[in-house]
């Protein structure tokens, strides 16, 4: 390891055969973005210096979706506010917009804390969406350089009930249909995840069976604390939710939801994610608790599951054995496109490990970074 204690380099050489595969990784910290890259499944190379130095990294966004893969950042500057950046060369040059691309109408007497989510649309080529703290929902349509706030949900009838997680309001997931492009889900902390079929002309909450175990009553319509929702690979009505205490799984686009936490050491956690190809395999990462948010039973595991939450295993190959403490937040845990597919996680150690094998094995790719709050990868060439 080089530098900030930065993996390996792959041999520049080879890396100029024309033809070969990247893979790139972002990693969002509290203190800038990283970024590395690995060519034809060579050893990963990180960039000299982090990008945006100084700023919280909330969210990374890689859009593959056009002729030219286009990145996207949401940084948190502590003088001059939060910002969504752009990059159409992978990430080696940025570009922030003239004017702030997410902004709040002033008649909503709000001010944007932070950017916390931005993902690009399944089936809209140049849509993109971001999600807010206070908990909002924007959309653009021009790839990420300007959004405009989708009122609907910012004026949904129960918005006033909406509680503050012990992270702040923030709405943290989106989902999109590559089915249907009216169909959203999203996950708010703490409300819970909402739905529309309508493109955000109406809104429903969509927590049936998902606890809510610090409320007077445990089952309400809203006020979960969502902490992650996936969607599954092969069937897109299937989706894996990491609560605040409780894993479930729905086969209705979120209509009803069922708790497939047995077997994991503890059902408490931040992070979910699914396999990109393979149907029914989704990833956590347990905690012990909200009292004690070390990794479950101070080992560090990503747990997999093959049978949609039927069953659970522990991926520990090449992992610390150790007593570990490093917590993954919500973004913090992601798979690449490749196959076999990547999975990488980064942790509030500021280490980051990454499997190039569905997550049969890992290895280290960074160590004594800042706190790491999102990771994405893709398959850019």
């Amino acid at each position: 390891m080089v530098g900030c204690r930065l993996a390996g380099v792959w041999d520049k050489d080879v890396a100029e055969v024309i033809g070969m595969t990247e893979v790139l990784l972002a990693v969002g910290t509290r203190k800038g973005l990283f970024i590395g890259r690995r060519r034809d499944g060579g050893a990963w190379e990180f960039d000299e210096s982090p990008y945006f130095n100084a700023q919280a990294v909330y969210s990374v966004a890689i859009d593959t979706r056009g002729d030219r893969a286009r990145l996207l950042a949401g940084g948190d500057s502590a003088h001059w506010g939060p910002s969504v950046f752009h990059s159409d060369d992978l990430g080696r040059t940025w570009t922030e917009p003239a004017q702030p691309a997410v902004k709040f109408p002033q008649d909503t007497k709000a001010s944007l804390e932070r950017v916390w989510q931005l993902h690009p649309a399944a089936a809209e080529p140049d849509v993109v969406y971001a999600g807010t703290e206070p908990a909002a929902l924007y959309r653009s349509e021009d790839r990420g350089e300007s959004f405009e706030l989708v009122r609907p949900l910012w004026e949904h009838p129960t918005r006033s009930k909406w509680v503050p997680g012990g992270g702040g309001e923030g709405l943290h997931t989106v989902l999109t249909d590559r089915r249907d492009p009216r169909a959203v889900t999203v996950a708010v902390s703490t409300a819970g995840v909402f739905r529309t079929k309508d493109g955000g002309a109406s809104w429903e909450p969509s927590n049936s069976g998902v606890s809510a175990v610090f409320l007077p009553d445990p089952d309400p319509e809203f006020g979960q604390c969502v902490h992650k929702v996936a969607r599954d690979a092969a069937d897109p009505d299937r989706l894996y939710l990491q609560n605040h205490w409780g894993v479930y799984r729905s086969d209705d686009a979120g209509t009803h939801w069922t708790d497939i936490g047995e077997g994991l050491p503890s059902t408490f956690g931040f992070a979910a994610a699914a396999h990109p190809r393979r149907g029914d395999t989704a990833y956590v990462f347990p905690i012990n608790a909200d009292a004690d948010r070390v990794p479950a039973d101070r080992r560090c595991r990503v747990f997999r599951t093959a049978d949609a939450g039927q069953s659970w295993e522990p991926l520990t190959a090449g992992l610390p054995q150790e007593d570990h403490y490093g917590t993954v937040l919500r973004d913090a845990l992601c798979t690449d496109d490749a196959d076999p597919a990547g999975v990488y996680f980064g942790n509030r150690n500021g280490e980051v490990f990454a499997s190039a094998d569905d997550g049969d094995s890992w290895r280290q790719l960074a160590s004594h970074l800042p706190d790491v709050l999102c990771v994405r990868a893709a398959v850019v060439a």
